[in-house]
């Protein structure tokens, strides 16, 4: 039986604008405040830089975070969180 060649990462090959770093693709939760609320995009693909950590968003996803504050998407679920202030 023949294995099939593993997916190319999007990131693969690309560098830090800032310190010329490799840039690795993880997948990670993302909460952002849009428009005065606050939502969670879980399991983001983003690229991180291995050196100095900046990050990097592909198009796609950011075109899903504005989506998401224009509620043209709807939401999977809710969570409640507790909130502290220092």
């Amino acid at each position: 039986m023949k294995k099939m060649p593993a997916k190319q990462d999007f990131w693969e090959g690309e560098r830090c604008e800032y310190c010329k770093g490799r840039i690795i693709g993880k997948t990670v939760d993302l909460a952002r405040k849009v428009r005065g609320k606050f939502v969670l995009i879980e399991n983001a693909h983003v690229g991180i830089c291995a050196e100095c950590g900046a990050r990097y968003y592909p198009s796609k996803l950011l075109k899903t975070i504005e989506e998401t504050a224009r509620k043209r998407q709807k939401a999977k679920r809710e969570v409640r969180m507790p909130v502290y202030s220092l």
